[in-house]
């Protein structure tokens, strides 16, 4: 079993209201990937921030070649941000976590040696997961609750930290604007037959800004858009098949 060569990366993460840590995000993936390939690509999509996060990333399209940025004119959503990102991505490998800082840009290199021939996305599972008490017990509700619910076998499908071939998404489409387009996208990447493997990763607590998916005044919308997602995807094929 060999390892693919990394032909040629591209690295995204969505940004939303995330001044503090933008800068930092940026010049740490072009780092990275420049120690890995000299064929790669820096994206950032801006989910209509209101803060100063528009033109701290204009200015660091002066000094970053690239680096590319899109700008929605207004929010879109997590899942928004993240189909925006995979459509806009040129490169045959595509690495995407957030752009809060609480993943560790630099273990993308962890990654990159799992996908071999037989795998087509390499996905992270938190080490430990840092954040406060109230969000780690909703995590892990969450967690099961989806095992559950979808059949999932990853160890931890809320980790936004991936490495994937483009071409998977030959074979699926996404469709979610929320934060349940990771749920529908492993889902989908494990009815396509997508092949994957897990690497732990760190996990760190929040620097700057706050959450925008799990609190609790977001929950009911969240149980609302995860039921219509599970008679989409569980419950009317099982129809189909009966």
């Amino acid at each position: 079993m060999t390892v693919n060569p990394p032909h040629s990366i591209t690295a995204f993460c969505p940004c939303y209201n995330d001044a503090g840590t933008i800068a930092s995000m940026v010049l740490l993936m072009d780092k990275t990937l420049s120690e890995l390939t000299d064929d790669y690509e820096v994206v950032v999509v801006d989910d209509g921030s209101r803060d100063q996060s528009r033109t701290i990333l204009r200015r660091l399209l002066e000094k970053y070649p690239r680096l590319r940025v899109i700008f929605h004119k207004q929010n879109k959503g997590y899942g928004g941000a993240l189909r925006s990102g995979f459509a806009a991505a040129t490169k045959n490998l595509i690495f995407y976590t957030d752009g809060d800082f609480q993943y560790d840009v630099t273990e993308l290199k962890r990654l990159l040696p799992r996908l071999t021939d037989d795998v087509d996305v390499v996905n992270g599972y938190k080490i430990h997961r840092a954040d406060p008490l109230h969000r780690k017990i909703i995590g892990r509700i969450y967690h099961n609750l989806m095992r559950v619910a979808f059949g999932f076998t990853l160890r931890d499908v809320d980790c936004d930290f991936r490495l994937i071939r483009r071409s998977v998404f030959d074979r699926i489409t996404l469709t979610r604007d929320t934060g349940v387009i990771c749920v529908e996208m492993i889902k989908k990447m494990q009815d396509a037959g997508v092949r994957f493997a897990e690497v732990p990763v760190s996990h760190f607590f929040r620097s700057y800004g706050t959450s925008q998916f799990f609190n609790f005044r977001r929950l009911i919308r969240v149980a609302t858009s995860l039921l219509g997602l599970w008679i989409e995807l569980v419950w009317v094929p099982r129809r189909s098949r009966a």
